[in-house]
C-alpha cells in the first residue's frame, strides 16, 4: 500500500494532530468515549477522529466503533469535514458526519477552540449478529458535546437565566445566582454567544454495510430490496423486503435496478462521452489480462494496450468483446449489440440514474464490475484497497499511476464526467424511465436487455 500512500491515494486528506494541546484534548475525549488513551505524540485522524496509527497502537481498528453499528467520533477541528472516513461500516456515516459539521460549523469552531467535541452516530440497534437487525436501522441521531459538557452546561445556564427572569424574587435566591455564575465561568456569555449543538436526525432508508460480507439495502424504492455479496443465502432468506438477491443473481439484480429506475445505459446518459468511458473500461480489462500473463505495463500508452490486445487474441475476456461491440455501435452505428444481463459486459454498460440513491447504486455497480478500477476506486474504496493487495506489481503500478495522473488532478470533473451531476435530495414521481423513448424521437432500435429501448442520436 506504500505506493498508494505516497501518491495520496490512501490516507489522503487526513488531519494531522501534533500539538501537545490537541493530543491532550484527544486523549480526554478518547478516555471519555472508550476508556483508553494513546501514548503517541503525533498522529492523523479522519472525519470521525479515528486514527490508523492509534488503531495499530491499541491493536483495535474499531476502537471508536464497537460492534460496528454506533460509530463514535472525536472532533478537534472543523477541518475534519473534508477528511475521508476510514474503516467504514456503513455508507451513510461519512455524509452524516459531513452534514453535521457543516450545519454546526460556527458552534463547533467555538467549542473546539478550547475542548474536543465527542459524540456518537446513534441508532436503536446495538449489535448486528443477524441481518434482520440491520434492517431495523432507519434513523441515525447525532449526539455530541465537549468532554467538559459545555453544551449541556449552556442549556442548563439558559434554563437558569429564564428562571431568573420569570421569578419575582429571583434577586434574593443566592443559590440560583451562585449556580448561574458557576456555569457562566465554564460557558461564557450564552446570551450573546449561544453555545448549542442541536440533536440532528438523519433518515437512512438506503445504505451499504460491510457486515455479512457486504449488503446493499434499498427501501425508498417502489420495491424494497437487499442485495448481498455473501456465498450463503440462508441468513437472508426471511428478510422483510420485497426482493432478496445474491451477487450471482445477475438477472434478478438487473431487473430490480431497471424496475426501480435506478440505472441508465452509459450510451444514453445525458452529457456522457460514452465512447471515452467505454474505451477506458476496455483498457482496464486489457491491463488486468496483460498483468495476469506477466506483460510489462510500465509507461504503457493506449497504443501499447492496443498492441497487447492484438497479441492476446483469444485470451481477451468476453466482457472486453461485448464493450468493443458497443463501442463500435457508438462510433460507427450499425446493428445494436444485444447485451443481456447474462453477458459479462452487462453491468459495465450502466451507470446510476440521478437521485438520492445514485452513489449507492454506483457503489453496487463498482462491486459488480471490479475490472473498472477507476469506478472501483471512486465509488468503493474499501473494496478497492482489499482487491489491490492481491494484484500483481505490474497492475498495482499501472493503476496507481493512472489514478494519480487522471483522477487526482480533477476529482470533481472526473466524477461529473462519469456519473453526471451531484444527486438531488428527492426524486419526483414523474421522472421518466431511462429506458423510455425521449419525446419527439421517432426512430426505434433494438432492445437492450429484456427491459426497454435505447436510442442513438441522429444528425
Amino acid at each position: 500500500m506504500k505506493r498508494l500512500i505516497e501518491k495520496g491515494l490512501m490516507f489522503g486528506n487526513l488531519v494531522e494532530v501534533s500539538s501537545p494541546a490537541l493530543v491532550e484534548r484527544y486523549n480526554r475525549a478518547l478516555q471519555h468515549l472508550a476508556g483508553k488513551q494513546t501514548k503517541l505524540n503525533e498522529f492523523h485522524i479522519d472525519i470521525s477522529g479515528f486514527s490508523p496509527q492509534i488503531g495499530h497502537e491499541l491493536g483495535d481498528p474499531q476502537y471508536l466503533n464497537p460492534n460496528g453499528c454506533n460509530r463514535q467520533f472525536i472532533l478537534l477541528t472543523t477541518e475534519q469535514r473534508t477528511a475521508p472516513l476510514l474503516n467504514m461500516q456503513f455508507s451513510t456515516s461519512r455524509e452524516i458526519m459531513r452534514q453535521f459539521i457543516e450545519a454546526n460549523e460556527a458552534a463547533l469552531f467555538a467549542l473546539t477552540a478550547r475542548d474536543a467535541v465527542a459524540g456518537e452516530l446513534a441508532n436503536t440497534v446495538f449489535e448486528v449478529s443477524i441481518p434482520e437487525r440491520l434492517l431495523a436501522i432507519r434513523r441515525i441521531t447525532v449526539e455530541a458535546d465537549t468532554t467538559g459538557a459545555h453544551v449541556a452546561d449552556a442549556h442548563e445556564l439558559n434554563a437558569k437565566i429564564a428562571q431568573f427572569r420569570e421569578e419575582d424574587d429571583a434577586w434574593f435566591d443566592d443559590v440560583l445566582i451562585a449556580k448561574m455564575i458557576g456555569l457562566a465561568k465554564k460557558t461564557g456569555d450564552v446570551t450573546r454567544n449561544p453555545v448549542t449543538l442541536p440533536r440532528m436526525e438523519f433518515e437512512t432508508p438506503n445504505f451499504w454495510t460491510r457486515h455479512f460480507g457486504g449488503l446493499y439495502v434499498f427501501r425508498s424504492t417502489d420495491e424494497s430490496g437487499v442485495i448481498h455479496m455473501a456465498d450463503d443465502d440462508d441468513p437472508f432468506e426471511d428478510l422483510p423486503v420485497d426482493r432478496v438477491m445474491a451477487r450471482e443473481d445477475a438477472n434478478k439484480i438487473a431487473r430490480f435496478l431497471s424496475d426501480n429506475d435506478l440505472v441508465e445505459p452509459i450510451v444514453k446518459a445525458r452529457g456522457a462521452d460514452a465512447a471515452a468511458i467505454l474505451r477506458q473500461k476496455m483498457d482496464f480489462m486489457l491491463v488486468d489480462v496483460a498483468a495476469t500473463l506477466g506483460q510489462d505495463l510500465k509507461g504503457a500508452t493506449r497504443r501499447d494496450l492496443r498492441n497487447i490486445a492484438r497479441q492476446l487474441g483469444s485470451a481477451l475476456p468476453p466482457a472486453f468483446h461485448g464493450l468493443g461491440d458497443l463501442l463500435r455501435w457508438v462510433e460507427t452505428g450499425g446493428k445494436w449489440p444485444r447485451i443481456t444481463s447474462e453477458h459479462p459486459a452487462f453491468f459495465y454498460t450502466l451507470r446510476a440514474t440521478a437521485g438520492p440513491t445514485r452513489d449507492l447504486v454506483n457503489m453496487l455497480l463498482a462491486e459488480l464490475t471490479p475490472l473498472d478500477v477507476r469506478q472501483l476506486f471512486i465509488c468503493h474504496k474499501e473494496l478497492f484497497y482489499g482487491l489491490y493487495a492481491g494484484w500483481s506489481d505490474a497492475k498495482k503500478s499501472y493503476v496507481a499511476d493512472f489514478l494519480e495522473a487522471e483522477y487526482q488532478v480533477d476529482k470533481a470533473g472526473a466524477r461529473a464526467a462519469l456519473f453526471g451531476a451531484e444527486p438531488g435530495m428527492a426524486e419526483t414521481s414523474d421522472t421518466p424511465s431511462p429506458w423510455d423513448e425521449p419525446k419527439g424521437r421517432a426512430h426505434q432500435i433494438e432492445l437492450v436487455g429484456p427491459w426497454g429501448a435505447v436510442r442513438k442520436e441522429r444528425d
